[in-house]
């Protein structure tokens, strides 16, 4: 007998303090990639009211101007006016970036081939995937990230003008839970939108156009009916927003970036890290193992865990959880993804060619169930089994 139950995700907007440091960040590790394939980059990012630092370790043999970087990347988001939380023109930009420590550098890939190259530090990573969605992607998730990509679109195209950076976004489903433990999304119970806004427009403006120009255009009907509840800039006034508003920071947006609460995380951040960071690669290519498993139709869903070593290029551990749902065993399909997949760093890298400056477009609205070429995670592989 199927049971029901409610499950929310959410996303905030590029415009939100935490997710500006996350473009930055990532848009420094492209300007390394893009003239040092091999760069090393660990930068961080954080934000305040007329102020944005980058500070970290990077080695590369490119000459980055960073500052222009970090100014490119805040303008491409739209804060080019004070009123709006920030100006890319006028704000102060800090940069604190060194090189690499060299323990870092002798245990991890110096001495090495690029296949053989040890995992950058120690920790635990996560895939997620589900066949609830053409994108194999909890549809609560999916939801509230295009939301939030709606409201970026509405702001840049001028539908919106009223709409500014700043923005989060939250979607409540109901679903079915069979007794075998597979899950169908029913209907969408609340949709939750907090959008910046410029001075002037009237709140019945901003909720008729989330409801028109936004909600509308992102989520089918057939998941909204008549006791759909609405909360629409609930608060009632949005106008300060970005830095100015509150504090950003790398990293602090990871259920964001992944699947909005479902699976599990490891805790490790992916923006401004290049893929010799396993905290960005090996979470990648455990998106890449779980929807191929979904994909093959091995499960409905399916959780995979990879743990690593510093310096160590194999795998310290595979885990993989279908919740019930296996065509095979969880033993079975541990052993598959085993056969085909080589999950050390180097491999992985290869594998996805993660060498390439594609991080900057990762580091808002999700780093999956996106249809985007350069996304060489989401194409599942055909397994052998």
């Amino acid at each position: 007998m199927a049971s029901t139950f409610l499950f929310t995700s959410e996303s905030v907007n590029e415009g939100h303090p935490d997710k500006l440091c996350d473009q930055v960040s990532d848009a420094v590790l492209d300007a390394c990639l893009e003239q040092d394939e091999w760069s090393k980059v660990a930068c961080e990012t954080a934000s305040k009211t007329g102020m944005v630092m980058c500070f970290g370790e990077i080695t590369t043999k490119g000459s980055i101007d960073y500052e222009r970087v970090i100014r490119d990347a805040i303008q491409k988001i739209g804060f080019d006016a004070e009123e709006k939380g920030l100006d890319y023109k006028t704000c102060r930009v800090l940069v604190e970036l060194h090189a690499q420590s060299p323990d870092i550098a002798q245990g991890v890939h110096e001495g090495r081939t690029a296949e053989d190259v040890g995992a950058g530090d120690q920790g635990i990573m996560f895939g997620y995937a589900t066949n609830e969605s053409p994108d194999y992607m909890p549809l609560t998730s999916s939801f509230a990230n295009k939301l939030g990509y709606r409201l970026t679109q509405v702001r840049k195209d001028g539908v919106c003008p009223w709409v500014r950076p700043d923005g989060k976004t939250q979607v409540t489903m109901e679903y079915a839970k069979s007794d075998a433990g597979k899950l169908t999304p029913l209907r969408v119970h609340t949709i939750l939108i907090s959008t910046q806004h410029c001075e002037d427009v009237s709140n019945e403006k901003i909720r008729a156009d989330l409801m028109e120009k936004v909600i509308k255009k992102v989520i089918p009907d057939k998941y909204l009916d008549d006791r759909t509840i609405y909360h629409l800039n609930p608060s009632g006034r949005f106008v300060i927003g970005g830095p100015e508003g509150d504090a950003g920071l790398t990293g602090r947006k990871i259920i964001i970036d992944t699947y909005g609460g479902w699976g599990a995380h490891g805790g490790g951040a992916f923006s401004g890290k290049d893929p010799t960071k396993v905290d960005r690669s090996a979470a990648y290519a455990g998106r890449w193992v779980a929807k191929s498993v979904v994909a093959a139709g091995l499960a409905d869903r399916c959780l995979v865990q990879v743990s690593y070593g510093i310096g160590i290029a194999e795998p310290l551990s595979i885990f993989v959880d279908t919740y019930g749902t296996g065509a095979k065993s969880d033993a079975e399909i541990t052993d598959i993804v085993k056969a085909n997949f080589d999950l050390r760093p180097g491999h992985i890298i290869r594998e996805l060619d993660l060498l390439r400056p594609i991080y900057s477009k990762t580091a808002a609205y999700g780093h999956f169930g996106r249809d985007d070429s350069d996304f060489t995670w989401e194409k599942p592989k055909t397994l052998k089994f």
